[in-house]
């Protein structure tokens, strides 16, 4: 059974940065896909960024392009999301999720196995 937790949200003002963690546990997946998505309220979950295993292929929403940035470590089963200049359109909960597959996706149904979230507020 694979765990994930994601960590790091928080509360930052305008222009600021975060970094979040999510650490996956039990099993081993091979070379899988990872990403992370947010989800504000009253709306749909939403795709932020994801990176294959090695890291060589990586993908990002419009919206995040240019300020957030999405690696991996792969010796610690950790994931991360970089996120700077953050704005206040970035407050959300942020999801870590895993696929089973090598392929990077970016639609939320293509992975599965999510952490619970983390929050992340940015004041203006």
């Amino acid at each position: 059974q694979v765990h994930v937790v994601e960590s790091g949200g928080g509360l930052v003002q305008a222009g600021g940065s975060l970094r979040l963690s999510c650490a996956a546990s039990g099993p081993t997946l091979a070379r899988n896909a990872m990403g992370w998505f947010r989800q504000a309220p009253g709306k749909e979950r939403d795709f932020v960024a994801a990176t294959s295993w090695s890291g060589s292929t990586t993908s990002y929403a419009d919206s995040v392009k240019g300020r957030f940035t999405i690696s991996r470590d792969n010796a610690k089963n950790t994931l991360y999301l970089q996120m700077n200049g953050l704005k206040p359109e970035d407050t959300a909960v942020y999801y870590c999720a895993a696929k089973i597959g090598m392929v990077v996706r970016t639609e939320a149904a293509d992975y599965e196995y999510w952490g619970q979230g983390t929050q992340v507020t940015v004041s203006s």
